[in-house]
């Protein structure tokens, strides 16, 4: 068969460990050239190695890949910045940006602080944003210089952002932002040749193991939770089959992928005049009665398929 990312520059922010770990790894299969980035952070984003992403490194090049490490922080404008530059630098090109940086600071609203909800809005909507950023500009110019361009981002959102988990309120307020700055960038860069689509991952691993204390992994088998089954659909992505495709989040756990469904406008009453308050006391809980839900009952976990 053939590879189907044959050539491709490819960056890979979070890329040590996990989902972006198994993102490189494929990347390297089907012929690319990787940027492993990745601060080597624990999970709550304290600290830094950058033997992790060595590591990675040293397994695609075992394979008979090429990769380099970078330890860029992502949320700095200015090293997003020379992250981009250093890879045209180093390869000639950049063709596909993956965003995967991210941690956690779980915490209930009422319980967390502001610097909780900054460290993850930085990592997560800053960290896609700037690297989306320097490549958009970077793909810009490229095609105003006569160039063709064919390239390509996957953000990385959540189900905690579009349908919603307790306990996650700066985690999902950043990954329902990634979700819209997908459709918006989608439309923005179409133009010069860029496709802007995001996936929403579903998998077990260290970020992860301990929202569902004791799951168990499977013995021998297909494991659904296995961090490795996301990379298929986002080299897809990355791939030529891909080019018609944009503005699109994608959830995929397994086997098993869907696309998800963005706001849309539901029920509807229009009285052709201004309302009064008092009148709406009938008129909103019936439109909402009709409408579906999106608020789930305490301890229902939400359902991309659902």
């Amino acid at each position: 068969m053939t590879a189907i990312a044959d050539g491709r520059v490819v960056i890979v922010t979070g890329a040590a460990r996990g989902i972006g770990r198994e993102h490189a790894l494929e990347f390297a299969r089907h012929g690319a050239r990787v940027v492993v980035n990745d601060l080597g952070a624990q999970v709550d984003g304290t600290g830094s190695s950058g033997g992790p992403a060595g590591e990675v490194v040293d397994e695609i090049r075992a394979m008979g890949g090429e990769a380099v490490a970078d330890g860029t922080d992502v949320s700095d404008f200015e090293g997003a910045r020379r992250l981009v530059a250093s890879t045209v630098e180093r390869f000639g090109d950049l063709h596909v940006l993956v965003n995967n940086a991210g941690i956690l600071r779980d915490r209930m609203l009422v319980n967390m602080s502001a610097e909780e909800w900054d460290a993850v809005m930085a990592v997560h909507l800053r960290g896609t944003f700037a690297p989306l950023r320097h490549a958009a500009a970077y793909w810009r110019e490229r095609h105003k210089a006569g160039h063709e361009v064919d390239a390509r981002v996957i953000n990385t959102s959540s189900s905690s952002g579009i349908y919603g988990n307790a306990g996650q309120g700066n985690y999902g307020a950043a990954k329902a932002g990634i979700a819209a700055l997908t459709v918006i960038a989608a439309r923005e860069l179409r133009r010069y040749g860029v496709t802007v689509n995001a996936v929403a991952p579903a998998a077990l691993t260290r970020m992860t193991e301990n929202l569902v204390p004791g799951r168990e992994r499977p013995g021998e088998g297909f494991d659904p939770a296995d961090p490795s089954n996301i990379a298929p659909l986002v080299v897809w992505l990355a791939s030529p089959g891909a080019r018609g495709i944009t503005g699109r989040v994608f959830n995929v756990r397994g086997g098993r992928i869907s696309v998800a469904e963005g706001w849309r406008a539901g029920p509807v009453v229009d009285k052709g005049a201004r309302w009064d308050p008092h009148e709406l006391d009938d008129v909103i809980p019936a439109l909402v009665g009709k409408a579906r839900p999106n608020v789930l009952p305490d301890g229902v976990t939400p359902d991309p398929e659902g």
